[in-house]
């Protein structure tokens, strides 16, 4: 089956914002995040939930019907990625899908309709793909209040308005003349956004980092050699029951 960058709904300047039509939101809380895929009406992390399954709760969709589920729109992105089309998991907020796509476009998408709410597009450096190994692909957003955040091939870490796509802060996570970048979905825990790089199939030392939600400010450093020149205290981001 070729591989091609397109959305398939089934029934059951640094950036650049296109046609925003702002949106309606509820704020996502940490305790939305924390309930994962028990609501089977949203899907809020790349995995749906801290178990990291990949597991719906919903029961619409069975062994017994899913033969007769059919496609309803296609929506078409803009940038291709020859052998390896999409490789992001949309979220999904009251009938909203905030989906990423290569070359770090970005689209808020009625999800009855296929129709682009808004439509973001990183300009990225003219140099990126040479440090960068495997594509221009993206896994995804997080999502927090009413923002999205997003990491970018160039090894930024964006914040974005759900309502509209714009840029809210930009915050440098990396260096491309290390061959750092960013693909994967930033990991939301409390109000850290955690981030890492990209590039282990090249001689690159990766780390992870994290961001205040609302402030960008750092508060995991990169390892410098073997010594962690400062750290997150794990009490400040473990998981509570």
């Amino acid at each position: 089956i070729r591989r091609i960058g397109l959305f398939i709904a089934v029934v059951a300047v640094s950036s650049l914002t296109i046609a925003a039509q702002e949106i309606n939101v509820r704020p996502v809380t940490e305790h939305d995040l924390l309930k994962g895929s028990k609501d089977p009406s949203v899907w809020l992390t790349v995995a749906g939930d801290y178990n990291g399954q990949r597991h719906t709760q919903a029961k619409q969709i069975s062994p017994k019907n899913v033969a007769s589920l059919v496609p309803q729109w296609v929506f078409q992105a803009g940038v291709p990625n020859p052998g390896r089309g999409l490789e992001t998991t949309p979220l999904v907020v009251d009938g909203v899908m905030y989906a990423t796509g290569n070359a770090n476009q970005a689209w808020a998408i009625d999800a009855r309709t296929g129709r682009a709410l808004w439509t973001y597009q990183r300009q990225l450096p003219s140099n990126f793909s040479a440090s960068v190994c495997c594509g221009p692909g993206n896994r995804g957003f997080g999502i927090l209040g009413d923002r999205l955040y997003l990491g970018t091939l160039d090894a930024h870490l964006v914040a974005l308005d759900r309502k509209t796509g714009k840029v809210i802060w930009d915050v440098q996570v990396g260096e491309l003349k290390y061959a750092n970048s960013i693909t994967m979905a930033p990991l939301v825990v409390k109000d850290k956004i955690i981030v890492g790089t990209a590039g282990g199939d090249g001689p690159i030392r990766g780390f992870l980092a994290a961001f205040e939600q609302r402030s960008e400010r750092r508060v995991v450093l990169p390892v410098d050699g073997l010594r962690v020149r400062d750290r997150l205290e794990l009490r400040d981001v473990v998981i509570a029951d």
